[in-house]
């Protein structure tokens, strides 16, 4: 097994490593998973030649925004998953659920104290930069921060992208040197590692470990916590056994139908990988190298140069370059943003062609306004747009082409494109399982003109962003089974 590559780990704070420290604290918060994970494995490298045990930190804390029963069970059910599968490895794990506001407090400087030093996860998007930045300043070890998001390495990248077609290109020159570093499948195995047997009794006693019934995401568990009860738990299983089922699937039965009908609702050939990535349960490294054994590729395939283009670079079949495209240039494009803006989910992060279109166009009269609530309440004239929202209320997943259009008709029915940021983020952060992600802001943002062009004709409301509309869709579409499945 490979080092991790230096370029994936960061230095958060100047404290030293405490060699005479009991142990390594793995805190891991993003990447919640124990195979293909570059975090996972530094902190395995960083014991082994410390000669120290290994102790894995996961923490549930229940006052995130758009905290909720949803999103809880998901993540607990990864949760029971890494107890299984850690219960035979070479590592102590410590699955931590905060019972109410500000219990958790402490947890993570009282394991760092004893510490040799604290690795955890790299993600640039929602609350988690802030929260490292916050721990860095206070852990007497140095903490380090490691990348395991995407092929490329973050801070491959200099500055962020305009545009899918800029970004490709430099994924096409850069790429290609790191798809040879992959993290190990499993760090832990072989690890020889000394074990340590149990956490220090005040910690375990102050924080104890969740119990099996919360971990199973029982409903008497969950109704327990202080949580978003009214967000039911979506139906759809957290965890990376879960996850590996549904990559399984998608390349055994929907591969081959993705390039050619990934934007038909009624034709399921999506990956619904979406959420399993945001929540780490699974790595994009695992998916591509199942992808490409599968294609019986090697680096070797790849083109010389493609110039950008979506096909034919990464020399596999069309199906497979379809994925590909948005598994890595779109996905990686969102995490390029917010690497590099910190104002990634605000309304001046648009480009100055499209902030500056809107605001020409803001006072334009609406033919419909609606609010919040009847937006969430599906309670538009529109019953394609009330189906779509209804299996983001039902299932905390959307059709990926009726999330434009989604997107598209609430700019068209508030009363300011800020105003229709403001019910995009918080009706997608609340209900979507695989929201308040990077490639989700994108995706929202992408409606208001991010990484597009300008379009004409110019139209009231829209001005040059790109428009769409429900009768277009039906149009290229068969939406009668959609619309029978999901009208409210």
């Amino acid at each position: 097994m490979q080092e991790v590559p230096s370029i994936r780990i960061r230095k958060t704070n100047d404290q030293p490593v405490n060699e005479k420290g009991e142990y390594v604290l793995y805190w891991m918060i993003a990447f919640r998973r124990t195979g293909w994970n570059f975090a996972l494995q530094r902190a395995v490298e960083q014991a082994r030649e410390l000669n120290r045990p290994l102790l894995i930190l996961e923490a549930l804390r229940c006052d995130y925004p758009w905290a909720s029963d949803r999103l809880h069970a998901f993540i607990l059910q990864g949760m029971a998953d890494n107890a299984r599968r850690l219960a035979s490895r070479p590592a102590l794990y410590h699955p931590y659920v905060e019972p109410e506001k500000g219990a958790g407090k402490g947890l993570l400087l009282a394991l760092a104290e004893p510490a040799c030093l604290v690795v955890t996860d790299d993600f640039p998007a929602f609350f988690l930069p802030h929260m490292i930045k916050a721990a860095a300043g206070k852990l007497p070890v140095l903490l380090e921060a490691v990348d395991s998001n995407g092929l490329l390495p973050l801070r491959a990248a200099e500055r962020d992208y305009p545009s899918a077609y800029a970004f490709r290109r430099f994924l096409q020159k850069e790429l290609r040197g790191h798809l040879n570093e992959l993290p190990g499948k499993d760090p832990l195995q072989g690890a020889g590692l000394p074990m340590l047997k149990q956490l220090p009794a005040a910690i375990a006693r102050c924080w104890p470990a969740a119990s099996p019934d919360l971990l199973a995401a029982k409903p008497e568990a969950l109704a327990k916590l202080p949580l978003d009860h009214g967000v039911a738990v979506a139906p759809v299983t957290g965890g990376t056994l879960a996850a590996r089922r549904q990559l399984t699937r998608f390349l055994d039965e929907r591969l081959a139908d993705y390039a050619e009908h990934r934007n038909e609702p009624e034709r399921e050939v999506t990956s619904e990988l979406s959420a399993h990535l945001h929540f780490g349960h699974l790595s994009v490294h695992e998916i591509f190298d199942r992808l490409s054994e599968r294609e019986n590729w090697s680096i070797g395939d790849l083109s010389p140069d493609a110039k950008g283009k979506r096909e034919g670079w990464w020399g596999m079949s069309r199906p497979a370059e379809a994925f590909l495209d948005q598994l890595v240039t779109w996905r990686e494009l969102g995490y390029n943003c917010c690497a590099f803006r910190t104002d990634y989910q605000h309304f001046a992060s648009l480009p100055d062609w499209a902030r500056q279109t809107l605001e020409e166009h803001e006072s334009d009269p609406r033919p419909y306004l609606y609010t919040l609530e009847e937006f969430e309440r599906s309670a538009t004239h529109d019953p394609l747009w009330n189906a779509a929202q209804l299996q983001l209320v039902r299932e905390g997943k959307m059709h990926n082409y009726l999330r434009m259009l989604w997107g598209k008709k609430i700019l068209e029915w508030t009363r300011t494109p800020r105003a229709a940021l403001e019910v995009m983020t918080e009706l997608n952060n609340k209900y979507a399982l695989d929201g308040r992600d990077p490639n989700s802001y994108s995706g929202i943002f992408w409606c208001l003109g991010r990484y597009d062009r300008p379009w004409g004709p110019e139209r009231p409301i829209f001005g040059k962003i790109r428009y769409m509309s429900s009768e277009n869709t039906a149009r290229k579409f068969p939406l009668g089974r959609y619309l029978r499945r999901y009208t409210p």
